[in-house]
């Protein structure tokens, strides 16, 4: 079942990213902008995913306190990743090969927290729905790994 779970989130997470990720062609897009518009797509996705499951208020609320809590969570560890990002475009520039190799594996390191607090409110998350909700949340993560082959499928043969 945390399987299934961590395997929605991720997968979840995964093609809402990619879905929405990749800019028009010709289309130059700030840092910012581009992380301003994952956000935004995040959000969408998340109100299509509770008006499919048909979300009580009560499970409406308890999810928003859950991503709450996450979004305010991962927020430090966002921001440091930020900071490590610059700190490593520095080191390439500089060719300071010593430096590269520690600020990557920060970099790794701190992806890893984002990825367990994200899996961690999935998981809470998960446990509030309904059975008949997690078959359907199952089935839309079915579509959704399907979409995102399809997807990859297609960006293979360009």
């Amino acid at each position: 079942m945390k399987n299934n779970l961590i395997r929605f989130g991720t997968v979840a997470a995964m093609a809402a990213g990619m879905a929405f990720a990749q800019a028009p062609a010709g289309t130059q897009q700030q840092p910012g902008e581009r992380m301003e518009q994952r956000m935004e797509q995040r959000r969408e996705f998340h109100e299509r995913m509770m008006q499919e499951l048909n979300l009580t208020d009560a499970q409406k609320q308890d999810a928003k306190a859950i991503f709450g809590k996450a979004r305010a969570d991962a927020k430090p560890v966002r921001d440091e990743l930020r900071q490590n990002r610059e700190a490593l475009f520095a080191a390439i520039k500089a060719d300071d090969t010593a430096k590269i190799h520690s600020l990557a594996a920060k970099q790794g390191s701190l992806m890893g927290r984002l990825t367990e607090i994200r899996a961690d409110a999935k998981a809470r998350f998960y446990a509030k729905l309904t059975p008949e909700q997690r078959t359907k949340a199952d089935q839309m993560h079915q579509q959704m790994k399907q979409r995102w082959e399809q997807q990859r499928g297609e960006r293979t043969e360009e």
